[in-house]
């Protein structure tokens, strides 16, 4: 059970002490459905109950790491005896659905090591914030656009990595960082070369493989908690009906009329049409 698992949105393979989990819908730049957050969940939970893995890598097939949500699946399509997104509250459990599944990574006793390449946007970046350690691309994309018109970070891990003042500047304006940059405010660990960045997240991961399990999760566990002692685990309870407040915006409204109208790809280029340059700068002049 331990070597494969046998998904459609996700893949999982074992090499070694180190268990790979790949987010697998590259046609959609991986943007999260709801099965393939489910998908990911299990392939989390096999990970950590099967004894040889030591940590685990989590990464995206193709060109990208995460675009975010799939707004496709903007509301469940039950029907109308099912919650949908109109009344706050069903906003706010919609959210509280979601953000259970990922915040699975930060839950599980084994460490995770999110190896970043391409775009990481939207709840992509939550995906990744929720991990243990960051390893990113130079030239890889990360930031939160959707906070110009449509809401915040439902998962709001962006304070502890990279503190107030960034987490401020990128939340207040919707830019993005280079990877390079983000390694340098704190959003990652480390980034590398694009070509390099694979390579150097394995090594990190079987350098954890020479340590006892049990002795990976009692550390690992221990920094957490120290993060629920500042509150991280309350800030993700609010940080879902502060997504659902945002959703009420004005702006936010018109999004989604745009994106209902005209669809995602128009909506997007609406948005972001307006801030020319998508990107900020770890140090000096913003790029115009």
């Amino acid at each position: 059970m331990g070597e494969t698992m046998d998904f459609e949105q996700v893949k999982y393979e074992v090499q070694g002490t180190t268990a790979i989990i790949t987010l697998n819908r590259p046609e959609r730049r991986n943007a999260l459905s709801g099965q393939l957050l489910r998908e990911l969940n299990a392939a989390l939970l096999e990970a950590d109950e099967y004894n040889p893995v030591h940590a685990v890598i989590l990464r995206g097939a193709g060109p990208h790491f995460c675009a975010g949500a799939d707004l496709n699946e903007y509301s469940s399509g039950r029907g109308p005896d099912y919650r949908g997104r109109v009344e706050l509250d069903d906003d706010i459990w919609r959210l509280e659905q979601g953000q259970r599944l990922r915040v699975q990574i930060f839950d599980m006793h084994k460490p995770v090591i999110a190896e970043v390449h391409g775009t990481c946007i939207g709840i992509g970046t939550e995906l990744a914030w929720f991990c243990d350690i960051i390893l990113v691309a130079d030239d890889a994309r990360i930031g939160f656009p959707p906070v110009r018109d449509l809401g915040t970070p439902p998962g709001s891990m962006w304070l502890y990595h990279c503190g107030p003042q960034w987490a401020k500047r990128l939340l207040l304006t919707g830019d993005s960082l280079t990877g390079k940059d983000a390694a340098e405010v704190g959003l990652a660990l480390k980034s590398y070369p694009a070509e390099e960045l694979a390579a150097e997240t394995m090594r990190l991961a079987e350098r954890m493989g020479l340590v006892d399990p049990h002795l990976l999760s009692a550390n690992k566990r221990m920094v957490n908690l120290g993060l629920e002692l500042m509150g991280a685990r309350t800030l993700q309870r609010i940080g879902a009906e502060i997504d659902a407040r945002g959703h009420n915006a004005p702006m936010a409204r018109q999004f989604r009329e745009n994106m209902k109208t005209h669809g995602v790809k128009y909506a997007f280029q609406k948005r972001d049409s307006l801030f020319g340059n998508q990107y900020a700068s770890a140090k000096g002049r913003d790029p115009d």
